[in-house]
């Protein structure tokens, strides 16, 4: 680590403590060239997680634009919100423990969708009609019966 004071490349760790949130570690140390102590701080440095949307356009995930979209399906259903925010959850923390920094909004709403499925039918169908577009009652029709062949 090199010295702010003498630019000496050369220093010796004195302490190390962990924040209290344990994300950074506080480092004093002293410079071997002119004896003088500074502190540094050391982090975890984050690669931004891209959504590539389906025009090719990139945009940085963004946990609470996925829970607001699940809240609007889930709008007057009996689906708590701890539930919601755990959803939501898990879907980052899959997203994030991948290996590629890129991921497609298709991926993301397939994770949605299969969430929804579990948590509460209605959702998923109001969250399937947006993110499938339906066009005409017969997709909506082929993706109820799907819906219900699932269950049996």
């Amino acid at each position: 680590m090199k010295c702010p004071y003498c630019c000496y490349l050369q220093s010796r760790v004195v302490d190390s403590r962990q924040s209290e949130d344990g994300s950074t570690i506080r480092r004093r140390r002293e410079c071997e060239g002119c004896g003088r102590r500074f502190t540094t701080y050391e982090r975890i440095d984050m690669v931004p997680l891209i959504v590539v949307k389906k025009d090719q356009t990139r945009e940085t995930f963004d946990v609470n634009k996925l829970r607001s979209g699940i809240i609007k399906a889930c709008e007057k259903r009996p689906v708590p919100l701890s539930k919601i925010d755990e959803l939501a959850g898990e879907i980052e923390r899959k997203l994030t423990a991948q290996p590629e920094s890129e991921v497609t909004s298709q991926a993301i709403g397939e994770m949605v969708m299969d969430g929804l499925k579990a948590l509460d039918e209605v959702a998923y169908v109001r969250f399937a009609s947006v993110y499938r577009q339906f066009r005409d009652i017969q997709t909506f029709r082929d993706e109820l019966n799907k819906l219900l062949s699932d269950q049996i």
